[in-house]
């Protein structure tokens, strides 16, 4: 495992397991509140008459967990230089508090960019699956990457 990945390090198929982030209450109302003020995110009895049937988290409070597991364990190790954007994104099913979700990474592609020859382009799969290995969401998008000449 390199000290810091540059684009020459990924390969199709490779996985990076990023880790888990347990959902409370408390943070679920809390993003809600500023972020998703859907009653469903905000209060128990709300949640209940909703087709979530409990409190459950902002499908955007959920990204925003498992981005951190990406950025910590994986960007943040790396020449990552930004993505140009999602290509797809689901929430498949609701997280509730104490739902402990567990997240990977996995490269689906790379290519070397002809326009900028001191970056490459990585297209990953994350996902993340709670405690009982339901898959909660995923996300596919391309991430630039300095290539090992390129980076200081």
């Amino acid at each position: 495992m390199p000290d810091i990945y540059h684009f020459e390090d990924f390969e199709p198929g490779q996985v990076f397991e990023l880790g888990s982030v347990t959902a409370t209450k408390d943070q679920i109302i809390e993003f809600a509140e500023e972020f998703d003020p859907q009653p469903f995110h905000l209060d128990e009895e709300a949640g209940k008459a909703s087709m979530l049937g409990r409190l459950a988290a902002s499908g955007w409070h959920t990204g925003s967990m498992v981005m951190r597991l990406l950025a910590i364990n994986l960007l943040n190790k790396s020449t990552g230089q930004g993505s140009p954007g999602i290509d797809e994104l689901k929430w498949q099913s609701p997280v509730y508090p104490g739902d402990t979700l567990t997240a990977k990474a996995e490269v689906l592609a790379s290519k070397e960019l002809r326009s900028k020859p001191d970056l490459g382009i990585v297209t990953f799969r994350i996902t993340a699956t709670n405690q009982n290995q339901k898959q909660v969401m995923f996300w596919e998008n391309p991430i630039l990457f300095l290539k090992r000449e390129a980076a200081p």
